[in-house]
């Protein structure tokens, strides 16, 4: 039916190619295209013979905005399907803009010297790409990403109003190492040394980093520790799901991997301000992503669940009523389909669901979108049949 590029080779990445190549009457052809082309050619050489997708690679660096109109030119693909690093939203976006092509990604633009992100310089976009005649899927992983749908479908069949959204991501699993981050080690590390903050009545409460900290009891992993955090998809799910009073997003965290973060922060090792090392500028979190494991690497040592889910309260004919959607994915599973643990897995499969849904037109209109602004679903039945299936729960313990 259709092509995408992907941009990007790691891990989450490869479950989004995987995923693509399960599901080749929609993907007959993709491209893989990152700096390291010996890492798209990987894939290629992994997946030949065991799909009917045509699988192509190339080598470019998303940085250039020349290099990316050059290869979208080449190859032609019906969506670019970002999955490389929020540095680099933007300029695949213009590439996409000069190319007329439509765009999908899974995580927002955050500016590489400010550890700050959110929408704006995304949903600035927004006339360019309808006058442009092409679509932009923004925040198509699970959080971002399912969390949106989840709130779509929790509005669209369960409520006549939601009031509070508390979103719960907990990674029951266990890699064995001391300290090691689920995904890329710079962006996971920014994101919880940031303020925390959440959505209130209309504007933002902002609280130290780990300042809130609960306990909740996840089905199929068991009591942990959660702490507030700023995410993106509270700014978007704040002002599109109508009558939202309160959003909230919380990650598990354990005490050792919270043990060492403190250390490394004590000591400088968590900046992103560059130092003078031996003659060279070097900033200290990149050098410590450098020596930490590789997330790619964690898939056959990583034994545990996760448990990743929206709690809502709001109205239905008049009266309050509570809903939970969740979903529960196992590591060792996700190694044993696609070499990968379950927070690449999770992120990769609705990669390939939102540009999936672009191709095949039930989700694609001109202009600039959040995943909550299309109709749920079409996504919720491909999460059920690509492995993300989701569960109900019409009567959850609510956080406080």
């Amino acid at each position: 039916m259709g092509k995408a590029l992907i941009i990007g080779a790691g891990g989450v990445a490869g479950v989004a190619i995987h995923k693509c190549c399960q599901y080749s009457e929609v993907f007959e052809e993709i491209m893989i295209a990152s700096r390291t082309k010996a890492k798209c050619d990987a894939f290629a050489e992994k997946l030949a013979g065991t799909t009917k997708t045509k699988i192509r690679t190339a080598k470019v660096d998303a940085n250039n905005v020349d290099e990316l109109i050059a290869l979208i030119e080449e190859f032609k693909p019906d969506v670019v399907l970002n999955l490389a690093l929020p540095y680099q939203d933007l300029t695949i976006m213009d590439a996409c803009l000069a190319t007329r092509t439509h765009y999908v990604d899974t995580a927002n633009y955050e500016p590489e010297d400010t550890a700050k992100f959110e929408y704006s310089w995304q949903w600035a976009y927004r006339e360019r790409f309808e006058q442009a005649g092409i679509c932009a899927v923004l925040g198509s992983g699970f959080d971002p990403g399912v969390t949106g749908v989840f709130s779509a479908y929790a509005l669209k069949h369960q409520f006549d109003e939601i009031n509070y959204i508390d979103i719960l991501d907990c990674n029951g699993g266990d890699h064995g190492y001391p300290f090691a981050t689920n995904f890329n080690p710079e962006i996971n590390i920014r994101e919880v040394t940031a303020n925390g903050s959440y959505w209130e009545d209309g504007h933002w409460v902002e609280t130290a980093p780990m300042e809130i900290k609960r306990e909740y009891d996840f089905k199929g992993v068991g009591p942990k520790d959660m702490y507030l955090l700023h995410h993106e998809e509270l700014e978007s799910l704040g002002l599109n799901i109508p009558g939202i009073k309160r959003i909230r997003f919380f990650m598990t965290f354990g005490q050792s991997y919270l043990t060492h973060l403190r250390c490394l922060q004590n000591v400088g090792m968590t900046s992103i301000e560059p130092i003078a090392f031996e003659g060279k500028q070097i900033v200290p979190l990149q050098f410590l992503k450098a020596v930490l494991p590789d997330p790619a690497s964690l898939g056959p040592r990583t034994v545990g669940k996760t448990n990743i889910g929206c709690i809502f309260q709001g109205k239905k004919d008049g009266k309050d009523k509570t809903y939970y959607l969740y979903n529960i994915c196992d590591h060792q599973e996700c190694y044993r389909e696609v070499g990968s643990q379950a927070i690449s897995y999770t992120t990769g499969v609705p990669a390939m669901i939102g540009a999936a849904l672009v191709i095949t037109g039930k989700w694609c209109k001109p202009g600039v979108y959040n995943v909550e602004e299309f109709d749920p679903d079409p996504f919720m039945e491909l999460l059920n049949k690509f492995g993300l299936p989701w569960h109900e729960d019409f009567n959850p313990v609510l956080v406080d």
